[in-house]
């Protein structure tokens, strides 16, 4: 099984580097990645520095998969990720999008969590439970070079807490070989990440990668072993919610032979929303495969 290193940090989800990995599709692979703060929360102490290098959001990557070409898909199926210093670290303030009802003179209240037994051990008395998600996952654009801070048709950072194990996420491929990069680790996060930092980590990602020709998505799609869920972004959050119940609606209707007009009628009742970061708008619209099975 192939390992992908997670140095040097690459903070783009770019075309122009020398892939780090070759696959084949269908190939399980390793891929390290180093935290969203750039590994400078690492103990009691530490400060997050955003006014210089490093960025935030490092991501590993390029991974190439033969085969890939414009038009296709590529499925990647999240096995487990895995803690690779058995802590995760965050921040929270100031806390920007609060600063209106909370004021603007928070503390920087860098926070070390160790964990462990499928816990995050918030604090001598309080536990999290460990539920890891990819924050970022994307492949690279045609045209224009997106950093690792928003997210757009070729995915990038999400922030949704479904891409996680147990799930795929379907990327739009716009060049030869795709380019895969993913990081951004998260041991759990809320809806919206509201402090813009989640319980960030170090991880190793146990990956799958596998190619779906000439699919031909306009936005990333997750899939989980109970829900479907498309993913909508770089609008109001109002309009996202808009755009991605109609992403889910024509998707039932491509895949599952729903008439798109029943298919909104169910979704208006039955559908509901997952949230990635607030201040990208980014919205998953979600339904149960138990109904998307059941055309009627």
């Amino acid at each position: 099984m192939q390992r992908v290193p997670a140095y040097p940090l690459v903070y783009e989800f770019t075309r122009h580097l020398e892939p780090r990995a070759r696959i084949q599709p269908g190939e399980r692979l390793l891929v390290e990645s180093e935290d969203a703060l750039s590994g400078q929360l690492r103990k009691p102490g530490d400060k997050r520095d955003k006014t210089k290098q490093p960025y935030s959001n490092p991501v590993a990557g390029p991974i190439w998969v033969e085969g890939a070409e414009p038009g296709d898909v590529l499925a990647v199926d999240i096995h487990a990720i895995t803690p690779t210093i058995g802590q995760c670290s965050t921040y929270s303030g100031p806390a920007k999008a609060l600063s209106e009802w909370l004021g603007t003179e928070g503390p920087h209240n860098a926070h070390v969590m160790p964990i462990k037994d499928g816990q995050i051990h918030w604090s001598e008395t309080l536990t999290i439970p460990y539920q890891p998600m990819l924050g970022c996952i994307g492949t690279a654009p045609d045209w224009g070079v997106p950093t690792t801070a928003p997210c757009g048709p070729h995915g990038g950072n999400m922030d949704i807490l479904e891409a996680g194990p147990g799930s795929t996420v379907y990327l739009p491929v716009f060049i030869q070989g795709g380019y895969l990069y993913l990081g951004d680790a998260h041991a759990a996060q809320g809806h919206g990440e509201l402090s813009i930092v989640g319980l960030e980590m170090p991880a190793e990602s146990d990956i799958t990668v596998r190619l779906i020709k000439q699919k031909k998505l306009t936005s990333p799609r997750i899939e989980t072993a109970d829900e479907l869920i498309a993913i909508s972004t770089g609008m109001s959050m109002e309009r996202c919610y808009a755009h991605a119940t109609s992403l889910l609606i024509l998707w039932l209707e491509e895949e599952y032979g729903w008439n798109r007009w029943r298919a909104f009628d169910l979704i208006t009742h039955a559908g509901y929303m997952t949230l990635g970061y607030y201040g990208l708008g980014t919205v998953g619209m979600k339904i149960a495969k138990k109904y998307a099975t059941n055309p009627c």
